[in-house]
């Protein structure tokens, strides 16, 4: 096991990861912009070292200066979290060349799912159902204009390289595709270093729903159960929750054989996400990218089935086998998660940074949060606007409605805007509680709220 592992980010998943360490007796180092030098997690790790300024490039990205931190206080490892360095295969090599243990996948691993043109031609080969769309990186709008021919309106372009919805463009009509492709490339350059871009067919009436794995360096892989993530904005998740209310028995055991295929055969180690679109139209489900790292979300799978996520990363990436209690048993218990951003839903969700003067959490039966915020905390506006989870556990769907419900009547931040309010409206919406809202359900409910 280790004796000292370096975080390599901020926020409430750098508190979510020195709380694991220290429960498996290893030492934690924190690093931190100097926007971040009063931040919790600067506190509650054994060591903190300040790794440059708060622009993100020159702190949290700089990996230079993070392997300096690594290497001055004697990490034997460095857990990347989500987000920032935490899918950068090149990060991941530099660690290995200085003898610091990257707690993520193999190299090849994060380098073959980091690229989804990539991904999709690796999944496609082993058998696993891809949307429809070009067959690699699309050069030139005159190709863009024949996989089009090919495969027919609406469709999506996408960055090869990156996630979040930039670089991506819904294209319904010839001059839409061919007014959208320039940008969508320049916008992927800009994001990520990288203009290539992909089409694929667009699907209308999607589900989004993500297959938790864990694999060891042994040949065991397990699948821990799916996750409904399909509550989104701007292609950001805000509400995750497990079980997906549209996934029955014969639909989980396909969603299983797929995501164990897809993991077996990249030879995948430690803990990744498998996610597809579910088709409600066809019922049929499409691979549409992995994710090498832990999720936001990885809560409400650690709620339902009793396995801290996190302390598994640290045991797979030290050599250990998969624990025998590592497997998805029949499911008894539902969990929901909110995400709390500093964001103010009536105003097109602009950033909401400033000082919390009054802050309560909810609390009971069920209720889980999250967070590095406190009261007098004050939100730096150069990094991601999420402020706590939410996680709510009960025995049924239903049940963790109405305990959701009352969670959110009691969770105050104040004078920060946030998406409690909204949070709040959404849990009343009949479509959310039947169960039936697809990707585009937000946007909806918003265009309706504003007539």
């Amino acid at each position: 096991m280790f004796n000292r592992i370096l975080i390599a980010n901020r926020g409430e998943i750098a508190l979510r990861i020195i709380r694991a360490a220290k429960e498996l007796g290893i030492k934690t180092v924190a690093v931190y912009s100097e926007a971040d030098r009063n931040s919790l997690h600067t506190q509650f790790a054994d060591e903190a070292v300040c790794i440059g300024k708060a622009n993100p490039q020159e702190s949290y990205l700089n990996i230079s200066a993070i392997i300096s931190a690594a290497e001055i206080t004697d990490s034997d490892a460095i857990h990347p979290g989500y987000g920032f360095l935490a899918e950068n295969y090149h990060f991941a090599e530099i660690c290995e060349s200085c003898g610091i243990k990257f707690i993520g996948p193999k190299i090849e691993n994060i380098k073959t799912m980091g690229n989804k043109t990539e991904a999709r031609r690796f999944m496609a080969k082993h058998h696993i159902p891809i949307i429809p769309g070009s067959k690699g990186n699309v050069a030139s709008k005159e190709e863009a204009l024949n996989t089009a021919n090919k495969i027919g309106y609406p469709l999506i372009i996408k960055a090869a390289a990156g996630g979040g919805g930039r670089g991506m463009r819904i294209c319904h009509s010839d001059v839409r595709l061919l007014s959208s492709f320039t940008t969508a490339r320049s916008e992927a350059e800009a994001a990520f270093g990288d203009g290539n871009v992909y089409i694929e067919k667009y699907i209308e009436a999607p589900k989004h729903i993500e297959a938790q794995i864990a694999a060891d360096n042994y040949g065991n892989v397990v699948f821990l159960g799916e996750r409904e993530c399909s509550i989104q904005r701007r292609h950001q998740k805000l509400i995750e929750e497990s079980p997906s209310p549209a996934v029955n028995k014969k639909l989980r055991r396909k969603i299983a054989e797929y995501a164990l295929r897809g993991a077996k055969s990249i030879g995948y180690s430690n803990v990744g996400t498998i996610e597809f679109l579910l088709d409600t139209k066809t019922q049929k489900i499409y691979f549409i990218e992995m994710n090498t790292r832990i999720q936001v979300e990885h809560t409400v799978t650690e709620e339902v089935t009793g396995i801290d996520l996190v302390k598994l990363q640290i045991m797979l990436a030290a050599g250990e086998k998969m624990p025998s209690k590592t497997e998805m048993t029949e499911n008894k218990k539902h969990a929901i998660e909110c995400r709390i951003n500093a964001e103010d839903p009536e105003k097109n969700f602009i950033p909401s940074a400033g000082k919390i003067e009054a802050l309560y959490t909810p609390g009971g039966f069920g209720v889980r949060v999250d967070t590095h915020i406190y009261s007098g905390y004050s939100i730096p506006p150069f990094y991601d606007s999420l402020l706590a989870k939410l996680i709510i556990t009960t025995k049924s769907r239903s049940e963790s409605i109405e305990t959701l419900k009352r969670a959110l009547s009691e969770f105050v931040v104040e004078p920060i805007k946030t998406t409690i309010p909204l949070h709040q409206r959404i849990v009343e919406d009949p479509v959310f509680i039947r169960g039936e809202y697809t990707t585009h359900f937000l946007d909806r409910f918003l265009e309706e709220r504003s007539e």
